[in-house]
């Protein structure tokens, strides 16, 4: 057992120990006492020159010598004052120079802009509780504009995913959750260094393409060797977010092993989600298999606790719906009060939603959710683009059976959602959601909303 002692030794001993040849700060420490010599004669001027029983001696001195009145305040006040700005002066350059030479070895990166990385991470860890429930690159898009707003992110990601690295870990490894989503949202809210976020995204290509290694990307790889040593996947996650800084944290939306199942306008069932994609039939329904997994409490706790809920965007029925079909996580969402919006996808996908409108895509989400009670909606706000891609890009994305989702916010309305609608989209080789015009409309619209400006219809407070 600890004695009482034992903490203020340590605290001794620890306090020894900066006094350590070699660490370049004993000067900068020196420096402080003597800082505060000037400040303490200071105070001392100001305060008892009017007694000046006390310096009569002095007092004489200073008089016959320099023909100064030390009791006369057009002395004694601008000395005073003078002595106290010097030792607070040689005090704060003591201590800036200290924490420029711990910084300069911790994170010489940031030695320049020192007071500007403190205030903009103490504003950010102060931003609005933000949830975010999707997959795919969507997710991992939006998140990269949202961590320039606020550090308290949540990222909850569809476990389903089968294919590429992921889907080969999962069969290599015995049903190990799949890692590739969760990687993709990890390196969006990175705080590390570039060459660290590229080598997550490392992809091996050997020569050999059964030798077991092509295909896979670094940053799976090390979640499932970090998943085999600690033994649990949400510590697999939680300790490579460690290794990357990220701003928040990444969910899975379960980490029970499960598998996407498509009911297809044919009436044939399709299990597996490359397969459901690679289908040309209509889906009809998704389900999941086992159709009630549950998610981490985490997840839960997130929502409630959440000023902000995000779904999407992504695909509705391959990154979005799955996340609800976790029953807990849509019943949490309906009770919400938080403001809750669904991001509508910019374009169609094929085989997926062709044809479809961006109220189709609420449909659908509503058409899974039949165990929320009647009224019951799980967002408020729609966002949805109304701007259109380049000519090129139309033509483009024409070849694959790709377009433009349709703005109907007439039906959204009728629906009893409210469409919120701007220019979203960005044109590089993909005509996707731009991150920094997303996250700049979702925080105005929750400025507007903390300002009591809009209103949304709300459910009934939880009893």
């Amino acid at each position: 057992m600890a004695t009482p002692l034992s903490s203020p030794r340590k605290m001794v001993v620890s306090g020894v120990k900066w006094l350590t040849p070699g660490l370049k700060v004993k000067r900068f420490l020196f420096l402080i006492p003597i800082g505060l010599i000037p400040v303490v004669i200071g105070v001392a001027l100001l305060i008892n020159i009017r007694n000046t029983d006390y310096y009569d001696w002095l007092d004489r001195q200073i008089l016959t010598h320099l023909h100064v009145d030390i009791a006369d305040s057009h002395f004694y006040l601008p000395v005073g004052l003078a002595l106290i700005a010097l030792g607070l002066l040689l005090i704060l350059s003591a201590l800036i120079a200290i924490n420029r030479s711990i910084v300069g070895v911790i994170s010489p990166e940031n030695l320049e802009s020192l007071p500007e990385v403190i205030q903009r991470k103490r504003t950010l860890n102060q931003g609005a509780r933000i949830v975010v429930i999707g997959g795919g690159t969507g997710l991992s898009t939006l998140l990269r504009g949202l961590k320039q707003y606020s550090s308290n992110l949540t990222a909850v990601v569809t476990m389903t995913d089968d294919g590429g690295s992921s889907g080969l870990l999962q069969q290599q490894l015995g049903g190990m959750p799949p890692p590739g989503d969760i990687r993709n949202c990890l390196v969006a809210l990175a705080d590390a260094e570039p060459l660290m976020q590229e080598l997550f995204q490392f992809r091996f290509e050997t020569r050999a393409g059964d030798d077991g290694l092509s295909g896979h990307s670094f940053g799976n790889l090390l979640i499932a060797a970090m998943t085999q040593i600690t033994g649990d996947f949400e510590t697999a996650v939680q300790k490579t977010s460690e290794i990357l800084a990220i701003r928040g944290r990444v969910l899975p939306s379960t980490v029970e092993s499960v598998a996407l199942v498509g009911l297809l306008a044919d009436g044939r069932e399709v299990t597996g989600e490359t397969r459901i994609v690679k289908d040309p039939a209509a889906i009809e329904q998704i389900k999941l298999c086992p159709e009630a997994p549950a998610p981490p409490q985490e997840v839960l706790e997130a929502i409630r606790d959440a000023d902000i809920v995000v779904l999407g965007p992504g695909s509705v029925f391959t990154s979005v719906i799955p996340n609800l079909l976790v029953g807990p996580i849509a019943q949490e969402l309906a009770k919400s009060r938080a403001l809750r919006m669904y991001i509508c996808n910019v374009m169609t996908q094929p085989g997926e939603t062709d044809g479809f409108s961006a109220s189709q895509h609420l449909a659908a989400i509503e058409k899974h959710l039949p165990q929320l009670p009647p009224g019951k909606k799980i967002v408020d706000y729609v966002l949805v683009n109304d701007a259109r891609p380049s000519l090129d890009a139309m033509e483009r994305y024409a070849k694959t059976g790709a377009e433009v989702v349709a703005a109907d916010t007439d039906v959204l309305q009728t629906m009893g959602y409210h469409p919120i609608t701007g220019k979203f989209l960005s044109e590089t080789q993909l005509v996707r959601h731009d991150p920094e015009r997303l996250s700049r409309a979702i925080f105005h619209l929750w400025q507007e909303h903390s300002k009591g400006l809009i209103k949304p219809k709300r459910p009934k407070p939880r009893k």
